[in-house]
This record gives structure tokens, sequence and C-alpha cells, in this order.
């Protein structure tokens, strides 16, 4: 499915979903008496979404349902469009037309978002994958409060989502560290946006200890992939900078993970850097004026007689020394020298966005994102603000000094885990001494990739991050 279209007129004959309240006018759609005493009995049962057969084409009415909150609203919305997808599949219906109904703008791209973001698969390695395919090709909306700019920016974001997805889903088999480099340049090109990489060579000029140290296990060399996104009127003159874990595949290294439940997943701890690469894509095929840098240092983790070693000092980017007690802990490795390495841009804020630590999924779950850092208390709100709209809602938590004297070594500048306790904060604070501007980390560990199927969000990858940080700078654009 290429993205969702603006149509300009209602077409008669074709399966159709009206996104309306409880005081539509039903009469509008042609409703029989029989039909009004269904729709009517159904919602006093708190059913919202009503399928009426039309024997060659279907209406389905979409109600919304009473929420204190406009976010909440939205979610219900996504929700119910996902539960709706499964019925559309079973019809076996290719194409549907969404009415505005409510004329809520923001109601409808909610419920079309639900749908479309439900249509994803990831069926590329299937001998019988066109008998799996889903058989939703078009969805339209029929709106006189929705503009086509806000349909071509929602098929941006949705467009990056399925293509983090899509990075996320692929076996370390496909993606190495220098493959993610070329999807990143491919995709770059695509939207618009420069992407150079930075390949072994020139990483050991650069000396990123940490990069190199987790790099030396793999047989496939490390990337370091640098995009920016600066339009000739972007509105600040300090970029924000966004920098993605991209450890495309994680073994733990010689601190072995174990393979069920742990290991077997670790394609997905590259999840940060296609939310990185996914949010400045949509921000660039929409030509959004916002002056955006995004890192991401990549390499795989695994174990040979040259891996780095518990036990081990390593001297990252910045000069400063790190004593590793796990090489488990490697993502905030190389993670420090991106961040290092952010500084040569004064950049106005840096966001890290990884799946970084077990801790962080063990303390909210996978309903949403950790976050931290010593940005602005403002510009938390604010993005705490965009996990609403989009509902990746993120979490934050304190960010106190005495977390950063947790990893301080007694033989080193640092040591890479903390302890037991606080260990998602412990791994911010770790990282935080890289930086010298504003900072927010998110922890996406919990969110990045879901082992059990979560509504519109799918199985498997879920894009997580993309929408939220698209909202915010977006956002930030019209702050200026």
């Amino acid at each position: 499915m290429n993205g969702i279209l603006l149509a300009n007129r209602f077409a008669e004959g074709k399966t159709t979903i009206i996104v309306a309240s409880k005081n539509v006018d039903l009469e509008k759609y042609g409703i029989t008496p029989q039909e009004r005493a269904f729709i009517n009995a159904s919602l006093d049962k708190k059913h919202f979404t009503i399928t009426l057969n039309r024997f060659n084409y279907w209406l389905i009415f979409q109600f919304t349902e009473d929420k204190k909150t406009e976010f909440a609203i939205n979610e219900s919305l996504r929700i119910a469009a996902f539960k709706l997808h499964d019925f559309l599949v079973k019809q076996k219906i290719g194409s549907i037309q969404i009415i505005d109904a409510a004329k809520n703008g923001s109601q409808t791209l909610a419920f079309s978002e639900g749908l479309f973001l439900s249509n994803y698969q990831f069926i590329k390695y299937l001998s019988d994958r066109s008998d799996k395919k889903f058989s939703l090709e078009e969805i339209s909306i029929v709106s006189t409060s929705i503009s086509k700019k806000q349909v071509e920016d929602l098929n941006y974001v949705l467009a990056a989502v399925y293509f983090a997805r899509d990075l996320v889903n692929e076996p370390a088999s496909f993606l190495t560290s220098q493959q993610l480099s070329r999807e990143i340049e491919k995709i770059g090109q695509e939207a618009g946006f420069d992407v150079e990489t930075l390949h072994k060579s020139q990483i050991e000029m650069l000396k990123m200890g940490g990069l190199l140290a987790v790099n030396k296990g793999s047989s496939e060399p490390p990337t370091f992939t640098i995009m920016e996104w600066k339009p000739a009127n972007a509105v600040n003159k300090k970029p924000y900078v966004l920098v993605g874990k991209g450890v495309v595949y994680d073994s733990g290294g010689l601190s072995l993970k174990p393979t069920a439940d742990s290991m077997d997943y670790m394609k997905c701890d590259m999840a940060g850097a296609a939310t990185v690469t996914g949010t400045i894509y949509a921000l660039a095929k929409a030509n959004i004026p916002v002056y955006v840098i995004g890192l991401v240092p990549s390499t795989d983790n695994r174990l040979d007689a040259l891996s780095y070693s518990p036990g081990d000092i390593i001297t990252m980017y910045n000069g400063a020394t790190v004593e590793v007690l796990n090489t488990d802990a490697e993502g905030r490795l190389i993670l420090a020298d991106a961040l290092s390495y952010a500084k040569q841009f004064d950049p106005a804020l840096v966001i890290s966005v990884a799946t970084l630590t077990g801790a962080a999924h063990r303390a909210i779950g996978e309903v949403g994102i950790v976050g931290m850092g010593n940005a602005d208390s403002t510009i938390f709100q604010q993005l705490e603000t965009s996990g609403w709209n989009v509902y990746e809602r993120v979490a934050e938590l304190p960010f106190w000094d005495e977390y950063g004297d947790m990893v301080k070594s007694d033989i080193a500048d640092l040591k890479n885990i903390g302890g037991e306790l606080a260990g998602a904060i412990t791994a911010g604070k770790f990282l935080e001494y890289f930086t010298n501007y504003p900072y927010i980390h998110l922890d996406i560990a919990g969110m990045a990739f879901l082992k059990k199927g979560n509504s519109y969000k799918g199985k498997g990858a879920t894009g997580v991050g993309i929408r939220l940080l698209t909202d915010f700078l977006k956002n930030q654009v019209s702050k200026q």
C-alpha cells in the first residue's frame, strides 16, 4: 500500500467507514429504520464499530467514544481501526473510503493512521507470501476539514515507520553495519537529506574507542553514519542532534546472553538507529524547516578471540577511560563516542534513542518510553505533550547526581555498569558524562520490538519514536 489518499468526493458502492459522533445524521447515509434501531441498540451496549452489509459493499460506522481528552479519543480510534482491520482482511476487502462525518480532522486522521499501521507486514522471507499478503491496498479519506498537506505529512511519517519496522525486522545475516549505512544512504537520496558514512579506517583515525572495542569480536567492520537535514529556511541556527544506537546484533559478547527469549531477538538492538533515520526522512520529505543532524554508530557485538573483555579499560573518543565490567553493556559505549562527536555541532539539543536497558523495560513495561536528561523542564514537557499526541508516551525518570556517582570507577574515569539498582538511570548518567549541551536520553527497550502483537503497533518491530520525534520537532518550528 503506497499511502493514504485524499479524495474529492464520496464514491457510491464502495466499502465505506464513517467516522462519526453519536449525533450524526444517519438519514444522509440512507439508513433504514431497522438499521437505525440496530445502530442504537449497539451503541447502548457500548459497541462503537457497527458494520452493515449492503451485499456488494459494507457500510461501517465508527463512532467516537466518550473520553476525557482528545488524546484518549484519538488513541481509541487507532485501536478501533486495528480491530476493524482484521474484519476487512477476512472479508478480502481491497479498497475503502473513510468519511470524516464528525468534521474532526484529527480524529479521522488518527483512525486512518491506526488502519494503515495495522496493515504492515514483514513477509519478505516467506515462500508463500503472496497467500499471506493482506488484501487492503487502498485507503482514501473524504473530508472538508483535512488538508492535502496534512495527509501528505501523515503519509511521510507512516512511510518512515514502515521503513524502520523493515530495518528492525531484518535479520543480521542481511543487515550488517555496512548494509545499514547503505540503507540510510538510499533513503537519504530519496528524501533529499545528506548522508556521509565513516568506515573503519576513519573511525580508527578518530579514535572512537567505544565503537572500536565493541566491534573487536566481529568479522564485519563498524560504520559511523552522519545525516544532515538543513533546509535553507530552517528556523534554528543550532541543530537538533539525534543519536541512534546501531547494534545490528547483540550476543552480549563475552558476557553472553541466554539464547531463549533474549539473544534470539537481538537483531532489534539497532531500533534506535532506525528511529533516528526514519524521523529525519519524515522531516525531509515534508520539507519541515528545522535543522537536524542524525548520528548512527553501528556494529554487531559478538564473540571472538579478539573480543573485548570484562576488566578491559578502553579510551573513548573524548579521551575518557572506561572500565568494562560487562560486555553486554555495549550500547552505551558506542553512543558515548557519538555523543562526544556531537559537541562539534554546538547543538541546541541532543536526543539519544536506544534499546539500552532491560531495566527500562522492567520499569514501565511495553506501554511507554523511559526518558531522562538534563535538558530544561520546558523541553521535557513539550516532548511529553508530543508523546500524548501520538500516544508514544514518555515517562521521565529522575536524573540526580547520585546516580552519576554509581558509574565512577576506582581505576578509570567510568565503569560501564552501575550495579543492580537504577540500571536505566545509571546508563543515562554514563551517557551524560560525554555531553556538554542540553541532553535527553530515550530508552525504547520496552516498545521497540514486541514479541506478542499489540494493536496497531504490530508484532515484532514497531518503529517507535518516529511519530514522537517528528511531532516534537515540527512543534519546535512553530515555537520559533
